[in-house]
Parts: structure tokens; C-alpha cells; sequence
């Protein structure tokens, strides 16, 4: 895939996890990524969506060619999407306020979603030497994620560290 069709599989399903929960109420997913519109759910949305991106990715290009750390790199982009989307996201609310009419911030998002794909596979196209080590912390940091978002996603309160009461 190039980077344009990523990125755009990656809004696809981005757009579709978070339409479906909130205008289809695929009540399947909420397991998943739950309804309470916090930084945190948005956070484990992007990285299932990205996940999912790349499972998608590799069914295509698998039998086309062989890349070296095809799934290193795809990981330690995947540890990276939730926290890229969440900065990038926050620089307009940060400079204007708040963001306005609920289709604004909508389309906000979209747009967020698609640069940060943008930026993260253009991250994991460069042809990294992985040593042993630095795969030992992407898998690490990938697990770690894993159950960060399975554990938020279990309703855990004490997780909740970005909620303003």
C-alpha cells in the first residue's frame, strides 16, 4: 500500500469504529472502545483502527514482497498513533477555544485522524536497522499498550488520568 491508500484505509476505519459507535450504536464495539467520548477512549479507538489498518496492510501486500521488520515498524508506529492523534488534535482547541458546532469538531477529527496516518507511515517507511534491543522495546511498548487499552476499555476508573472532574 502506498501512503495515501494507508492513510486512507486508516480513516476509513477510523471513521467507521467511531461513526458506528455513535450514529449506528454498533453495541458490539462498545466493549471495545466505549462511549464516554474521553481523550482516552479516542486514544484506544486510533489504536485499534491502526491495528486493524496494518492486519489489512499485511493481507495485502504479504505475497507482493517481503519486508524485513514489516510488523516491528508497524508496531512501533501503532504504539505512537494514539499520543500523535491526541497532540495533534489539541493544537486547534488550544489556539481557538473551543471548537464550535459538533460538525466542526467532527470534521476536525477526520482530519486529525487522516494526518496522523499520514505522518505515522511515513515514520514506518523509513528503512530502520532494528537491533535486538530496540525490538525488545517495540514489542514491549506494544504489550504494554495492548493492556493499557484492554484495561480502559473494562471500565478501570483509576485509568482515567486525562478526566477532568
Amino acid at each position: 500500500m502506498n501512503i495515501f491508500s494507508k492513510a486512507i484505509t486508516f480513516l476509513i476505519i477510523y471513521s467507521g469504529l467511531y461513526f458506528g459507535i455513535e450514529l449506528a450504536n454498533w453495541t458490539f464495539l462498545i466493549f471495545l472502545f466505549g462511549t464516554n467520548e474521553t481523550i482516552l477512549q479516542n486514544m484506544e479507538l486510533a489504536f485499534w483502527a491502526y491495528l486493524i489498518t496494518n492486519i489489512v496492510e499485511y493481507l495485502v501486500i504479504k505475497r507482493k514482497r517481503q519486508e524485513r521488520n514489516f510488523w516491528y515498524s508497524r508496531l512501533f508506529s501503532n504504539v505512537l498513533v494514539p499520543w500523535l492523534i491526541t497532540i495533534i488534535w489539541s493544537v486547534l482547541p488550544g489556539i481557538a477555544g473551543t471548537l464550535g458546532p459538533v460538525w466542526f469538531e467532527t470534521s476536525w477529527n477526520v482530519f486529525v485522524a487522516f494526518i496522523t496516518g499520514l505522518f505515522v507511515i511515513t515514520i514506518e517507511r523509513v528503512k530502520y536497522k532494528f537491533l535486538f534491543s530496540f525490538r525488545v522495546v517495540i514489542v514491549v511498548l506494544f504489550l504494554v499498550s495492548l493492556f493499557f487499552f484492554i484495561t480502559i476499555s473494562s471500565g478501570n476508573q483509576n485509568l482515567y488520568i486525562f478526566k477532568i472532574s
